[in-house]
């Protein structure tokens, strides 16, 4: 299906260069934490979890707050915003000033006001395409964050290792005020949300019921915050191990995460064609199983040009696995949900998703530190197998756009 939309084109290509810089930063933030700051695996699933600490808290009220208000300001605020925030880690580390808890505190940040454009961000888009458009228009975006996903740790890894992490933060805060200045040059009109009674309690209410009642989005989401949960603490693991124990340097930390760029691009590149084909619901339980097979690989990776290899062959399925899936279940989830209530259902979702994370995370710290790493990892692996059980019994086979 053609997308020819001259703004969404514009806004795809702000999503591409804003989530290029998120990926070198993330890698950053990472390896300041472990190589310059010395956190241990606990620490550094603490830091991880404090990024979605804000969805924990504010992410219902978010919705609530995106549904009530134009959504492009927003989207275009909140990068200009954190831009100003990344850049205060550099300024930080060259006086001397950066530890852990200014750190987790301008993490905390950056991640409030990732929560509110996110929810604006993906409650924006079914303004731009038709209904019909959704799982193509998500497939293309999902195709460009993989290439993104997987130029960022590689230039994030290059940069960590030849001028260090904080500077490399400012990478990220640049994406952010070219993504903010080119979503200022949107011309599709957005016509004031529909005038309703404001009660807060209510209008959360409202988006749970939505989301919770639902026959396909209910299963669909308690599922993918299982999958949010186990994953984050493979995610907090995952660092430690190839920098720490492993003794892989911050470069080859980065390969790893390009190699899964690389399979989350060619899984954009066939969700398209495989949600027409196959229905939305049965792409998504591919991913889901896709998912503990690819982390299977890890507990048996070592120090070595083999256990190199089985690191990035975990994270190109793995992320095969997210592009492939993602577009669809994206796509069914803004087709089924009415336009007022676009922001609480993406508000509900990603709050409650990002809340596992700031659980999980820290979890697979603890798991590992007291464990070892192996147990940690087949503890995760186990928890995502269930969750793939589940989601396969659920109505959420049946889902189809």
């Amino acid at each position: 299906m053609k997308l020819d939309q001259r703004d969404f084109a514009r806004f795809w290509a702000a999503d591409t260069v804003s989530l290029a810089g998120t990926h070198v930063t993330t890698l950053a933030l990472k390896a300041v934490a472990v190589l310059t700051l010395g956190a241990s695996t606990t620490v550094a699933g603490l830091l991880e979890s404090a990024r979605w600490l804000p969805y924990l808290l504010l992410g219902l009220v978010a919705g609530v707050l995106v549904d009530r208000r134009r959504r492009l300001p927003l989207l275009i605020g909140t990068d200009f915003a954190r831009a100003a925030v990344l850049a205060l880690v550099p300024l930080l580390a060259f006086t001397g000033l950066l530890t852990i808890p200014l750190l987790a505190a301008i993490v905390l940040v950056f991640g409030t006001l990732s929560l509110f454009h996110d929810a604006a961000h993906q409650s924006f888009l079914p303004r731009l395409v038709t209904r019909q458009q959704l799982t193509d228009a998500n497939a293309r975006m999902e195709q460009t964050r993989s290439a993104a996903q997987g130029v960022g740790p590689l230039v994030g890894g290059a940069l960590v290792k030849l001028i260090g992490g904080p500077l490399a933060f400012l990478v990220d805060a640049v994406s952010y005020l070219i993504s903010g200045l080119v979503l200022s040059g949107l011309r599709t009109p957005e016509p004031p949300p529909t005038p309703e009674e404001r009660h807060l309690r209510t209008e959360i209410r409202d988006g749970l019921r939505w989301v919770y009642h639902h026959p396909v989005l209910r299963p669909m989401a308690l599922a993918t915050h299982a999958w949010f949960f186990f994953s984050s603490m493979v995610s907090a693991t995952y660092t430690v191990l190839v920098l720490d124990e492993l003794h892989f340097d911050p470069f080859e930390f980065g390969v790893t995460f390009a190699v899964g760029g690389a399979g989350a691009l060619l899984g954009a590149s066939l969700a398209g064609r495989a949600c027409r084909r196959f229905g939305e619901g049965q792409v998504i339980l591919v991913g889901r199983w896709l998912t503990p097979a690819a982390y299977a690989l890890l507990p048996f990776a070592t120090a070595t040009t083999s256990g190199f290899a089985l690191l990035c062959a975990a994270q190109f399925a793995f992320y095969f696995a997210i592009g492939l899936e993602s577009p669809g279940e994206m796509g069914y989830r803004q087709a089924v949900t009415p336009d007022r209530l676009q922001g609480r259902m993406n508000g509900t979702m990603r709050s409650i998703n990002r809340a596992a994370i700031v659980f999980g995370a820290p979890l697979g710290g603890v798991l590992a530190d007291t464990l070892g790493f192996t147990t940690a990892l087949w503890i995760a692996i186990a928890g995502l197998t269930v969750q793939a059980v589940g989601i396969t019994c659920s109505s959420v086979r049946t889902a189809r756009v």
